[in-house]
């Protein structure tokens, strides 16, 4: 069955770490239905909102993916209902 989840990206240094999230994200782009992006220059990062609908299995294999980013933070919150 499948999940609606969010998740939550801060993204540090994003000039460095954009192509790579974004490879990652495209590749995913399947299950993404959302997205959501606030630049913070000023902190030299970006604060990121998907907001995905899949497998749990696929969704935890894109989520372990960003975080395997070096300067990528992410964190899931899944919805308690089956889709």
């Amino acid at each position: 069955m499948a999940k609606i989840a969010v998740i939550g990206a801060i993204v540090e240094a994003p000039e460095v770490t954009r192509e790579s999230f974004n490879d990652v994200v495209s590749e995913f782009r399947t299950i993404v239905r959302g997205r959501m992006g606030l630049p913070m220059p000023e902190n030299n990062l970006a604060v990121i909102s998907l907001t995905v609908l899949g497998e749990l299995d696929e969704i935890n294999s894109f989520v372990g993916k960003l975080g395997k980013i070096d300067g990528v933070s992410v964190k899931t919150v899944f919805s308690k209902k089956d889709y």
